[in-house]
């Protein structure tokens, strides 16, 4: 688990409320209902309306997501190819068919099972980038509903001011409470610009991240199926996909690695 999302947003209000505190004022002060309702619930009814449920439904699944943060570090997953490379060197290539039904991942454990049913290279290709495709679609559509929400959310805050200074404007016959009615109107703008810059824009950045990320990890599968499919040399294999992610950081050499290299050396030393 990734809590840089968490962190992130308990650092942003942990700030305000610090501010709020030193200048003397309360928390309660801005916690006021009827400008959190309307910010917080038109922004949201704005979104859905600017797309379609299934949209909306898809972006609320993906958000415990963005918090849980749950990522494959790349070094792992090219542990795991070169590991089925070994298997397919040595065992034959139908082999992988009992290796896909104990992987959890259906992107592997399809293109596994794909290898072992005798699919051309090429079409397994274009199946693998079509599932890929798909999922990154998903993803996306997302991350963009929290983004918009973002960008509706201090525009919705305005209206709500706009909507309580018009009630100030009726009460001008009222001095003594014009200076409370004034700081509670700016309330709604307050939490619509909080809103939009504390859990909308990050939320949806945090999802697109975590999509790349995805799309990294599916596409190092990929490559790395069809080359243990066309038959690579476990080790070369290792190099290769290791060299698609250069920013990864270094790691022990895995077992197929080690027992390549020491074939490799017994044989020149033969």
């Amino acid at each position: 688990m990734d809590p840089a999302t968490l962190i992130g947003i308990a650092l942003a209000f942990g700030s305000m409320v610090a501010m709020i505190s030193i200048e003397g004022s309360t928390i309660m002060s801005v916690l006021l209902p009827a400008p959190m309702i309307l910010v917080f619930g038109a922004t949201i009814a704005v979104g859905i309306a600017g797309g379609t449920i299934n949209d909306a439904l898809n972006a609320f699944k993906a958000l415990p997501s963005a918090f849980k943060g749950k990522t494959t570090p790349p070094q792992d997953v090219i542990d795991q190819i070169v590991v089925l490379a070994e298997k397919a060197r040595s065992a034959g290539l139908l082999a992988l068919e009992q290796e896909a039904d104990a992987i959890d991942d259906p992107f592997l454990r399809t293109a596994l099972q794909n290898i072992a049913d005798g699919t051309d290279g090429d079409e397994l290709r274009i199946l693998l980038e079509d599932e890929l495709a798909t999922a990154t679609k998903i993803s996306r559509n997302a991350s963009k509903f929290f983004v918009t929400l973002g960008g509706y959310a201090p525009t919705v805050g305005i209206i709500g001011t706009v909507i309580s200074l018009t009630h100030v404007l009726e009460n001008l016959d009222s001095p003594a409470t014009l200076g409370p009615m004034i700081a509670a109107a700016f309330v709604a703008t307050l939490w619509g610009l909080v809103s939009a810059n504390f859990l909308w824009l990050p939320i949806g950045n945090r999802l697109k991240r975590l999509s790349d990320l995805e799309v990294e990890r599916m596409t190092l599968l990929m490559e790395g199926a069809l080359a243990v499919q066309a038959g690579s040399q476990p080790r070369l294999l290792g190099e290769r996909l290791r060299a698609m992610v250069p920013a990864a950081p270094a790691k022990k050499a895995s077992k197929a690695d080690k027992a390549d290299k020491a074939d490799k050396s017994l044989s020149e030393a033969a």
